[in-house]
């Protein structure tokens, strides 16, 4: 483990809470110290849910660690059964209460509860919180549809033809970024070719739901760092097909409708020619001229990078120059990814290596998670989210999914905007010594008053005065006659100039950057 001020993923048990808070009658029971009880924060404050998680927490203390802690535990599993009525109960370790070795597991069998006890073994030290998500849900649907699963050797059913076709959703979780949305747009589009869902697991599902997963005609995956391993499961106990294509953008919303349709036999066509899709209007306007070849970084879950980087390629017109992920078991798909947009893929759960990497590439625009949004902030570049980690202003209370025909709307919507408010900001500065628009100008819907305001510093003081912080050492002092010359250069590549220039000085050992400096690092580069 390493010490470490963010974190793209939280330890297993942080994905074991996901699940036990997205379902309804589950109940996870921590063997955890006090200082290890945080979900109510995670759930109520930045998913802004209307319930509490339905988790319980031991929490032993140091005083306890010389007693019984195992009773201890034992206490609080009877008591969340008594208070809470479970239909399935979930019992596991914190992080910390792992290195006591007390299996919670079991302590919770010989209690003889009269309701399935589904243990996890989570290696806190070696795994992490996705990978926890995704083993509780498929330890939980083992347990559950197990019983249920025909004999080994039956063949896989027909589609029906007495009936309409249903299917599983599988993977949206509590804390999930933008689950609840893309449910409602992938079942949308379920709903026009035909087929109805069967059950949503986990979010929302009841164990009594799992049990009835092997009903289904064949299983669609949305999340595979989630439900990957529960298909595969499914698949081959209950011979379902598994629809594995993730509808995120124009062009994998197209192929997911084809797969499903020619699974089910339905006729794709009316699905596939929605008049409200908007970003294939806009592919073709000449407005999107503006944003052809732009520089694009791309950083997240393995799912929504991948289709990040195809979306941004195929659909926008953007130069992929960074792609990468957190998600080490889904290295493979995301290399495989990278080497198709001639890239060398950056595998890593370290901030630090990612801002490395954005601050090489000077892209104009980064997609990745709330990480990088900070990152992102820190070096002037737009940002727009696209996966978890999330903050709470990635739960909207609108309706906005990356998935299906509207979610490709709301791609185009929030990796747009940034870049054409930067062209705004652009022709502001062009202006920025108009009788209307010069810095001591009142605001112009306030006609006929006016207010004095100092010469201000620039909209690259903070970033300028952060660059002397962090290098005052090396990093030499620019004249206020080359920063408002600096100021003159688009905002777009006013970093990279800046950045450029003092490396520029460093080299030649100049500890004063002036404007003759500043052309002078311009006709160096320009070379």
């Amino acid at each position: 483990m390493e010490l470490t001020v963010w974190t793209y993923e939280g330890p297993p048990q942080i994905g074991a809470m996901r699940i036990a808070t997205a379902m309804r009658g589950v109940h996870y029971v921590v063997h955890a110290p006090q200082g290890d009880t945080y979900a109510d924060l995670l759930f109520t404050m930045i998913e802004r849910r209307d319930h509490r998680p339905a988790v319980t927490y031991s929490t032993f203390m140091a005083t306890d660690l010389g007693g019984d802690t195992a009773t201890l535990f034992q206490t609080t599993a009877r008591a969340a059964v008594e208070r809470f009525r479970p239909q399935a109960l979930l019992v596991g370790s914190s992080c910390t209460g792992e290195l006591i070795q007390d299996d919670p597991g079991g302590l919770a069998k010989a209690l003889n509860l009269p309701i399935p006890v589904i243990p996890l073994d989570l290696p806190s030290y070696q795994r992490k919180e996705n990978w926890g998500a995704a083993e509780t849900f498929y330890r939980l649907v083992r347990g559950l549809a197990g019983p249920t699963a025909p004999p080994p050797g039956t063949p896989r059913r027909e589609m029906p033809t007495d009936r309409r076709p249903r299917c599983n959703l599988l993977g949206p979780t509590a804390l999930g970024f933008r689950h609840r949305d893309d449910l409602r747009a992938v079942t949308l589009l379920l709903q026009r070719l035909g087929v109805d869902v069967h059950v949503v697991a986990p979010l929302g599902a009841a164990p009594s739901d799992l049990a009835r997963l092997g009903e289904a005609d064949f299983n669609v995956v949305l999340y595979p760092e989630v439900a990957g391993t529960a298909a595969s499961w499914l698949e081959r106990t209950f011979k379902q097909p598994t629809v594995r294509t993730v509808p995120i953008g124009v062009g994998a919303t197209r192929e997911f409708v084809a797969e499903v349709a020619d699974l089910v036999g339905a006729d794709p066509a009316p699905v596939l020619d929605d008049e409200t899709l908007r970003l294939p209007w806009y592919s073709r306007s000449v407005d999107s001229t503006y944003l052809t070849g732009k520089r694009v970084f791309v950083f997240g879950d393995a799912t929504h990078a991948v289709a990040a980087a195809r979306v941004a390629t195929d659909e926008f017109g953007f130069t992929v120059v960074g792609l990468g992920t957190y998600s080490r078991e889904f290295g493979r798909e995301v290399r495989a990814a990278a080497e198709r947009h001639g890239l060398e893929a950056l595998i890593t759960d370290d901030y630090l290596d990612v801002e490395t990497a954005i601050a090489a590439a000077h892209p104009d625009l980064v997609l990745g998670t709330q990480m990088e949004r900070h990152i992102s902030k820190r070096l002037g570049i737009p940002c727009a989210v696209i996966s978890a980690p999330v903050h709470v202003q990635d739960f909207p209370a609108r309706t906005a999914p990356q998935m299906g025909i509207e979610g490709a709307n709301v791609l185009f919507d929030t990796w747009v905007h940034p870049l054409m408010m930067g062209l705004e900001e652009h022709l502001l500065m062009m202006f920025r010594d108009d009788f209307e628009f010069h810095a001591e100008a009142a605001p112009s819907h306030l006609a006929g008053t006016h207010r004095a305001a100092p010469e201000p510093a620039g909209a690259d003081a903070p970033a300028a005065a952060a660059t002397r912080d962090e290098g005052a050492a090396v990093a030499p002092a620019w004249d206020a006659d080359a920063e408002k010359e600096l100021r003159k250069i688009p905002f777009f590549v006013r970093g990279k100039a800046r950045r450029n220039t003092e490396r520029f000085a460093a080299e030649r050992g100049l500890s004063n950057i002036t404007v003759e400096t500043l052309y002078d690092a311009k006709a160096h580069f320009g070379r």
